[in-house]
């Protein structure tokens, strides 16, 4: 896919963030479901932070500033890149990526402002990824050595995986 329309697709899932804050009452943002899981805004707090960790990871990769590496993206890497989505099963968050991006309960004006810094660094970065070297890689915990187009794809299917997450809180919530 194109670095266009992965941008435009990327635009497209913040402003669904943006727009499900709207919706969202109050009381329960911060609310964990019933059976367990993240809250809105741990959820917000996660994909809002993993968003700026990548677009930096890419922007390394843009700039040429990554170790040098004849690693490449794992089999999971792969299969993740090829088909656009995550797999239907839940995956538990590596530690040493829990460890450092701690899912807080964030308020609701935390999260609109951490949107506008994902869409400033999306609009910053963007421009520079089809100049950049497809051997510039930087380190995914589980998908391996990404370079800046698979990191901005990796942005976008990551954003509209957590979309569906919502989508499942906002399910039991209204069940309860």
């Amino acid at each position: 896919m194109s670095t266009v329309k992965e941008r435009r697709y990327i635009n497209a899932a913040l402003d669904n963030y943006r727009e499900m804050l709207d919706t969202i009452p109050d009381e329960q943002f911060t609310e964990t479901p019933p059976g367990g899981g993240w809250s809105y805004a741990e959820v917000y707090s996660h994909i809002l932070q993993a968003t700026l960790g990548s677009s930096i990871a890419l922007e390394r990769c843009t700039h040429g500033s990554c170790p040098p590496t004849k690693d490449g993206v794992t089999w999971a890497g792969r299969l993740l890149l090829l088909l656009g989505v995550f797999p239907p099963v839940k995956v538990k968050i590596p530690d040493t990526v829990a460890d450092k991006m701690v899912a807080g309960k964030i308020s609701k004006e935390d999260a609109k402002n951490l949107i506008i810094k994902c869409r400033k660094r999306v609009d910053a970065t963007a421009p520079l990824i089809d100049a950049s070297s497809a051997a510039s890689r930087y380190k995914h915990p589980r998908l391996g050595m990404l370079n800046a187009r698979q990191w901005f794809r990796f942005i976008r299917i990551h954003l509209e995986h957590h979309l569906k997450q919502l989508e499942r809180i906002k399910n039991k919530l209204s069940q309860a």
